[in-house]
């Protein structure tokens, strides 16, 4: 059976580079840690692919400290908050974040709160765009932290996280980016935008799994943006980030940063090609569905689109069985009933947010896949309206 992956969002293959470089690395076996010459050539790789990384954001090697993905990366900015509240409870104890953010930095920002922060969480505009003037009014002297997401995983949604930046500074704040699913998608360039602290993960671009970053503006100088280590151990990561360096990873890591710095701009035109495809072909064959996200300024390669009177997990089901494989919303909410919450946060209704489709493309998506899909998913939408009792 023909099977389509439109879930790169979710996770992308290995570029055939990168497998190939892995592949090549593999009897990279020191450790990076030890002074003879097996540890000094491993480490020199390591150190490699962390300038790779560096280029791919716009900024010095020296600023980005090597982790286990995005996840930890979040983490280890929300707890670098409570570390310094902690070491200072009369200064700076706030923290503004946006409803719309992936669970990880929503979570950390929740688990903040019980212990007795004061979070605001930002709403949004029907587009999902962060309402400037509430940031505005949230922003106070006791800020301590702003941390807004640069594009959306579910909607594609990107924020101007230049202009955030400079009213969080303005405000004498920190300002942190999950920009996991920007990279390799859009130009990014952490010294343009200033912001601190900036998240990204390997395998959201073409890259392997369990491995990250974490930028920390002018790191190792007497103006690096604070950081405190999350896994206490050995000196690591400049004492940062202990335990032994995932070599195979990190090699990998920096070579699909090389190819995505590479091919940025030729990923934006090519993907976002394929997706006005797919969404004029799915505007014009299946009557009354909606996009999510904002027009424009949205992901070249993500696609939100909700169908009334179907129920999204039945058109994932059907979908699959029909070999498109995509996702309704973060991979991270897999198999919880409540309806998105980044769906909820726009305004859509529960019913709509529940018959909602998360389309994400990538390289291998072909305009023969698009026109499988177009053949594919309308009369399973019709089917499914047929039996329906919204």
């Amino acid at each position: 059976m023909r099977r389509v992956y439109i879930d790169y969002n979710a996770t992308t293959p290995l570029n055939g580079e990168v497998k190939a470089a892995i592949i090549e690395d593999l009897d990279v076996y020191g450790n990076a840690s030890s002074m003879h010459d097996t540890g000094r050539e491993a480490h020199g790789r390591v150190e490699q692919a962390r300038v790779a990384v560096g280029a791919l954001l716009g900024t010095k090697a020296q600023n980005i400290v090597l982790t286990s993905g995005g996840s930890e990366s979040n983490n280890m900015v929300f707890q670098t908050m409570r570390r310094l509240v902690y070491a200072n409870p009369q200064g700076r104890t706030e923290i503004i974040t946006s409803a719309i953010e992936h669970p990880c930095v929503l979570n950390s920002a929740k688990f903040l709160q019980e212990l007795g922060f004061k979070v605001t969480f930002l709403p949004v505009d029907a587009d999902g765009k962060i309402k400037m003037e509430a940031l505005k009014s949230a922003l106070n002297e006791k800020t301590l932290l702003v941390s807004v997401m640069t594009a959306n995983n579910e909607i594609g949604t990107i924020q101007d996280i230049k202009a955030i930046t400079a009213l969080a500074k303005g405000a004498g704040a920190f300002i942190h980016t999950d920009a996991v699913q920007a990279v390799g998608k859009i130009p990014v360039d952490v010294e343009d935008w200033g912001v601190d602290y900036l998240t990204m993960s390997a395998h959201k671009i073409y890259g392997p799994k369990g491995v990250g970053a974490l930028f920390v503006k002018g790191r190792g100088t007497t103006k690096s943006a604070p950081l405190f280590p999350l896994i206490h151990g050995g000196h690591q990561e400049n004492g940062q980030r202990a335990g032994t360096y995932n070599n195979i990873g990190i090699l990998g890591f920096g070579k699909a940063a090389e190819l995505a710095k590479r091919d940025v701009s030729k990923y934006a035109e090519t993907i976002w090609r394929l997706r006005e495809r797919l969404r004029e072909g799915l505007l014009g064959a299946v009557p009354s569905v909606k996009i999510n996200g904002h027009p424009a300024d949205v992901l070249p390669n993500t696609l939100n689109v909700s169908f009334p009177g179907a129920e999204g997990e039945s058109i994932l089901l059907a979908m699959d069985l029909a070999g498109i494989e995509a996702s309704t919303g973060s991979a991270c909410a897999s198999g919880s009933l409540d309806p998105s919450h980044v769906l909820m946060a726009i305004g859509a209704e529960a019913e709509l947010a529940h018959g909602s489709i998360r389309f994400s493309l990538g390289w291998g998506i072909t305009d023969a896949d698009v026109d499988y899909i177009l053949e594919t998913v309308p009369p399973i939408i019709a089917r499914l309206r047929a039996m329906s009792t919204l």
